[in-house]
């Protein structure tokens, strides 16, 4: 039987680091939020846009929180926070996790296996919702690790909000397990593509915690 639901650990943004890749939308954020409130005595439009602003960034700031994270042992560990959207075997004899991750979680993703990093391909696509099934054509990220298992892929799918993915090491790079590896902004969905051998420890429904909730099971 699979594992219960993994308890997410309880992010703080205190002494929490902040993804890389979210400047683009953070600067901007802020910097509206920081001008607004220092208006704001002054001036009555200024005051009507803090509020909102002060808010907008302060959503940001969470929504690109990248909190450290103890690593869990397992032979493969989730490479996402978010919810098992779909557990599907696979013509190939292989397995997919499909995972989805809503813009509550964190976007960091993590490597499930330590190997070396023998692809990174940006595949063109669309936007339609994740949990949507032609969410497969969406823009996505395939990448594929050599590890102890042989080759694992792993594909980042953008969704309707999340149309920029972010890969933080390129071809040839040695990861060690849970290391981060890149970035969807505003989530999406992941999904991990288990050897044909290996069994799946976690179910529909469940929650997974990045480099913290075991995908395989011995």
């Amino acid at each position: 039987m699979p594992h219960s639901q993994t308890s997410a650990p309880r992010d703080s943004l205190v002494g929490t680091r902040l993804a890389r890749g979210a400047s683009p939308w953070l600067l901007p954020t802020v910097a509206t939020a920081a001008l607004s409130l220092a208006r704001a005595r002054r001036s009555g439009a200024a005051k009507a846009v803090a509020v909102p602003a002060t808010a907008l960034a302060a959503g940001m700031l969470w929504f690109f929180r990248d909190p450290e994270r103890e690593i869990a042992p397992g032979r493969v560990i989730s490479p996402a926070d978010g919810v098992v959207q779909s557990i599907m075997p696979w013509k190939d004899g292989r397995t997919r996790v499909a995972i989805f991750m809503s813009p509550l979680n964190v976007h960091v993703n993590r490597a499930p296996l330590a190997g070396t990093v023998t692809s990174v391909e940006h595949i063109p696509g669309g936007f339609v919702p994740a949990f949507n099934k032609e969410s497969e054509n969406n823009e996505r990220v395939v990448w594929h690790f050599d590890t102890e298992l042989g080759d694992i892929e792993m594909v980042q799918i953008a969704g309707a909000v999340a149309r920029r993915i972010v890969p933080y090491v390129p071809q040839g790079t040695k990861v060690e397990q849970g290391e981060r590896i890149g970035l969807i902004r505003f989530g999406s969905r992941v999904d991990i593509y288990l050897p044909e051998g290996v069994e799946v420890d976690v179910e529909v429904g469940q929650k997974t915690v990045a480099g913290v909730t075991r995908i395989d099971r011995d």
